[in-house]
């Protein structure tokens, strides 16, 4: 077992699992404790793609993908290549390789969301139940086999939704339950950009799966325009062209996106928060 220490929490790898034929490492952390992770490159191996084709796709829709949340450059992130090699990549390949990402469950469908191929819709699902819907297994009664994993997730969903069920008796009328979610969703303007990607992805989750996150982000975004008269594609490419103008480099540049921009006005930052706050309620998201 070895650590990787970036971002806010450390990366463990916990082992290797058994995906349609390819042991394939099981990584945890990074973006939450006890969160499971995956690299592009194992994503490339799976759907039969190579690495640099994974990246470029990344690359090319930066603006998809929101830093520290649903993506990390691990090349960018920490100075010891000991803990790159001991993710499997070889010292020739860390010094070729631009960027190393690793993708968190929302950055993975955020990515084959972008892969319009039957394949990636049927990899898409299979991969959402035998890797990132299973939970990290107990030592002392670690399952035998994958079959076993899955029938103890499933056993575990069940669970969880007779407990829903039997609140659903309880619950408030309809302009308390309204109350209720205005007061689950305030969010404050130290976590703002998190916390409504959170948001974002809770809904998209309700609607259906994480395919509908960019969807819901364009659609947040469009929102925001209209309120508030701006155009964030035109204050995005002054941003850049700004930054630019002052030397910053341009991968640097790239990975801005529009809450870069809602960051600087905080007219925008209290508009966007509102904006997806009513569509959490718009779309039905509660406390449960």
């Amino acid at each position: 077992m070895s650590n990787l220490a970036i971002a806010q929490t450390e990366i463990e790898i916990a082992g290797v699992q058994e995906f349609l034929g390819k042991e394939i490492p099981v990584i945890e952390g990074g973006f939450g404790e006890g969160e499971k992770v995956v690299l592009a490159k194992t994503i490339a191996e799976i759907h039969g793609v190579r690495p640099n084709d994974i990246q470029s796709l990344i690359n090319e829709n930066i603006d998809e993908f929101e830093e520290g949340i649903d993506i990390l450059d691990l090349k960018n992130s920490t100075d010891s290549i000991g803990s790159l090699l001991e993710l499997g990549f070889t010292k020739q390949s860390i010094a070729n390789s631009k960027n190393i990402y690793i993708l968190s469950e929302q950055g993975y469908f955020t990515l084959v969301s972008l892969m319009r191929t039957e394949k990636a819709k049927e990899l898409r699902k299979k991969f959402r139940r035998e890797y990132f819907a299973m939970r990290k297994q107990i030592k002392e009664h670690k399952p035998s086999c994958i079959e076993d994993v899955l029938i103890s997730s499933l056993q575990e969903m069940k669970a969880i939704k007779q407990q829903l069920n039997r609140a659903t008796h309880h619950a408030l009328s309809a302009k308390a339950e309204v109350k209720e979610i205005r007061e689950i969703v305030q969010l404050d303007t130290t976590s703002w950009r998190s916390e409504t990607q959170t948001l974002i992805a809770k809904i998209a989750i309700n609607q259906g799966g994480f395919e509908h996150i960019n969807l819901l982000k364009s659609e947040s975004y469009e929102l925001l325009n209209k309120r508030f008269g701006v155009k964030l594609d035109t204050r995005l490419t002054n941003k850049r062209r700004r930054m630019a103008e002052e030397g910053v480099s341009k991968s640097k540049r790239d990975r801005l996106n529009y809450l870069d921009v809602i960051e600087e006005d905080k007219k925008l930052i209290e508009g966007y928060v509102a904006i997806v706050k009513d569509m959490a309620i718009k779309y039905g998201i509660s406390k449960n």
